[in-house]
């Protein structure tokens, strides 16, 4: 078993001074903020499917929605390089507009251009329940290295483990409604009317999910840095290496 392995206490310790809970919610804050993009990366994940359902409405032209909401993704791109900002929301989404567009344009369906993104979080959303269910719960794997923890929240912070369990279950459960909302009407609703609501989904379920994984987490154990654990003891072998020469 590695160091990094062994269990510790840290799921069984008290909770800290109010200063330290401060300091441990403002930093679960900044890495949620981090890992989802903050307000830019819903800006990008609604920006093309909005621009999409508002041209399709106006004119019922299924092409010039589809290239435009395309074009935006791109430009959404752009922005972040010149700005020389993090590209992977941006590219995520140009990824999910293109698979959209070629969906769309292949069965001339305009509605068949969010069903790859209704596929995708029915996948995302049994995979949270799966991994939370198999122990390896799919909110732990995505923050643990913004966290700077890895994976050592599996054997040595169990209350964290715990906190990531419930966050990915709450993930999954939403995103589960969600899906019990979106496939029906996307038999059932008309293009636009399917579109508007697809577009008033986007936003408040994400955000449900996030404060619910903020609630779960600050209130957990604060995070093992394990980088900062490796460096100590490189620094230690390091040290101990030169008392051997100088002896």
């Amino acid at each position: 078993m590695t160091s990094l392995d062994k269990p510790t206490d840290h799921g069984t310790t008290d909770q800290g001074s109010p200063d330290q809970d401060a300091d441990s919610r403002a930093v679960t804050e900044a890495a949620l903020f981090e890992a989802f993009g903050g307000v830019r990366g819903m800006v990008e994940t609604v920006a093309p499917g909005l621009l999409f359902v508002t041209i399709f409405t106006i004119n019922k032209d299924l092409h010039m929605s589809a290239i435009a909401a395309l074009a935006v993704s791109l430009v959404l791109v752009v922005v972040r390089l010149v700005m020389k900002d993090t590209v992977k929301h941006a590219f995520s989404g140009v990824f999910g507009v293109a698979f959209g567009v070629v969906f769309a344009m292949m069965t001339g369906n305009a509605k068949d251009f969010y069903l790859p993104g209704m596929l995708y979080t029915l996948g995302l959303a049994l995979a949270y329940i799966i991994t939370a269910i198999a122990g390896v719960p799919l909110i732990g794997l995505i923050l643990g290295p913004v966290f700077k923890e890895n994976l050592s929240w599996r054997t040595r912070n169990p209350g964290r483990k715990a906190a990531y369990t419930k966050a990915s279950w709450a993930w999954g459960l939403i995103l589960l409604a969600k899906c019990a909302i979106l496939f029906p009407l996307y038999w059932w609703a008309d293009t636009t009317q399917f579109g508007w609501v697809l577009i008033a989904l986007k936003i408040p379920p994400f955000l449900l999910a996030v404060w619910l994984t903020w609630v779960f987490l600050a209130k957990a154990p604060a995070p093992i840095d394990v980088f900062a654990e490796m460096e100590a003891a490189e620094k230690a072998e390091k040290e101990r290496e030169a008392e051997r020469r100088q002896a």
